[in-house]
């Protein structure tokens, strides 16, 4: 993957063609805190296995009518981590309405029933052989100027992504459990409007 670009407003042209004609794109976003009604979205971070990634710092005041046709778009896949989370920031800060989701924190959760942790660091520990710096994680992500460690930790939030996704495609299709994990993405646009709406679990007793 090539070094991440920062960029203030919306994906330039031809990062948007590359990405456009990908069959898969990872994401993250960095936010100012878990509450969508009340914090902002500050940064989206968009990339491209083996090539560009786009480190975009939100205006909220802003249109993003580029990323939108990305994020929209149903024949490119999106790789996250806890997709739950980032698509419900990208549909309540931005209105847009991702397509085509793949969730690796609800994979690993399916496929890696022999363990409890299942957050990125550990999967990347796993998967990837390498050891992740999260202290960046919960920094100041609204400020204007971001420091080189936030870019640094940006890129590698997504860099990860695709190892981890087909190791994880691996393990679901050798336990049988692929379909189990597809349905649950299919799933994940309701839940997501649920949250948005401000429900709790409506499965509960």
């Amino acid at each position: 993957m090539n070094k991440g670009r920062l960029i203030k407003g919306d994906l330039p042209e031809e990062i948007l063609a590359d990405f456009n004609s990908r069959r898969e794109l990872s994401l993250d976003c960095e936010m100012m805190g878990l509450k969508p009604r009340r914090d902002r979205l500050c940064v989206v971070q968009i990339a491209a296995e083996d090539g560009p990634c786009a480190i975009m710092q939100i205006d909220e005041k802003e249109s993003y009518p580029r990323l939108r046709s990305v994020l929209e778009n149903p024949e490119v896949q999106k790789i996250f981590h806890f997709a739950r989370m980032d698509t419900l920031f990208l549909l309540v800060r931005l209105k847009i309405d991702v397509k085509n989701v793949f969730c690796t924190k609800i994979a690993s959760k399916i496929a890696r029933t022999y363990t409890d942790r299942h957050g990125l660091k550990e999967l990347v520990r796993e998967i990837a052989g390498e050891t992740m710096d999260k202290s960046n994680q919960t920094s100041d992500w609204g400020k204007e100027t971001l420091s080189d460690d936030q870019v640094f930790y940006a890129e590698q939030d997504v860099r990860y992504l695709f190892a981890i996704k087909r190791k994880l495609v691996e393990m679901l299709e050798r336990e049988h459990r692929m379909l189990l994990a597809q349905e649950t993405f299919a799933y994940l646009p309701t839940r997501v409007k649920l949250d948005g709406l401000g429900y709790e679990d409506i499965l509960d007793h």
